[in-house]
């Protein structure tokens, strides 16, 4: 019987990386509302610490980890730290991730190169992580961050490796969930729009960012907040027969 508690994480331990600001901090937030007790990592040079006393004033369990989703070894050490301080993994959510643009032709490898290696190699790596943690204990729910530029290319964005990397995280997710699905972890993928964060206002390009509202049918960007509900959604026991789903959360536009 689905009930208001399908939609909680109540006892819950989540690890949310990218937890730094941004989409990624207020998810964080988000699922310590929900109910869970959460592990927020980041680059050292990010909020952290603000995220974490967010979660700590709600009377939830929070720690801060200063990590490198590229580096298998910080992943690893941050999920035992998460389960050493707030208990066993069972809810993951990867939005770490990050932004530039270049014409193709002029793109150098070190750009598309350091991109991917975030964006993509980096969700993996939390994947798998994230992944070992909860096939020994037993399952778990992992939501991973895309963005309708994994099914749509943006106009006026010369960034090929951004929308090559979610369209990656797409095949990566849905193959993970199959692997795994006998094994009682359920992946998904939430992919946002244009959403106001810090990250799009410093994308340049020939556009400005209200240049972007005529290409959505809301005629709006959305906030952070409003990626919560669908991130708690698909972790929730709620969203408990989805897994290898795509859930676009974009004000209609891929839909024009």
């Amino acid at each position: 019987m689905l009930t208001s508690a399908s939609f909680r994480l109540d006892g819950s331990t989540a690890l949310v990386t990218g937890a730094g600001g941004g989409i990624g901090a207020e998810i964080a937030v988000g699922l310590a509302e929900a109910g869970a007790d959460v592990g927020c990592l980041d680059r050292p040079s990010t909020h952290l610490d603000d995220t974490a006393a967010r979660i700590h004033a709600m009377g939830r369990g929070a720690v801060a980890l200063s990590a490198d989703v590229t580096s298998p070894d910080s992943l690893a050490a941050a999920v035992a730290t998460v389960e050493s301080e707030l208990g066993l993994l069972s809810s993951a959510v990867n939005c770490a991730g990050i932004h530039s643009n270049a014409p193709a032709e002029e793109m150098e490898l070190g750009t598309w190169q350091a991109l991917i290696d975030v964006n993509l190699t980096g969700v993996f790596l939390s994947c798998q992580a994230e992944g070992r943690a909860m096939l020994r204990n037993g399952g778990g729910r992992i939501v991973n961050v895309g963005s309708i530029s994994g099914t749509l290319v943006n106009r006026g964005i010369n960034q090929i490796h951004y929308n090559a990397s979610k369209a990656g995280i797409l095949q990566l997710s849905r193959s993970l969930a199959i692997e795994w699905v006998d094994r009682g972890i359920r992946v998904n993928v939430l992919s946002p729009g244009y959403v106001r964060t810090g990250m799009a206002r410093g994308v340049q390009t020939a556009r400005t960012l209200d240049d972007f509202l005529d290409d959505i049918p809301m005629r709006r960007m959305a906030t952070p907040s409003e990626l919560v509900g669908p991130a708690v959604f698909l972790l929730s026991d709620a969203a408990s027969y989805c897994t290898g789903s795509e859930l676009l959360v974009d004000g209609g536009i891929t839909r024009w």
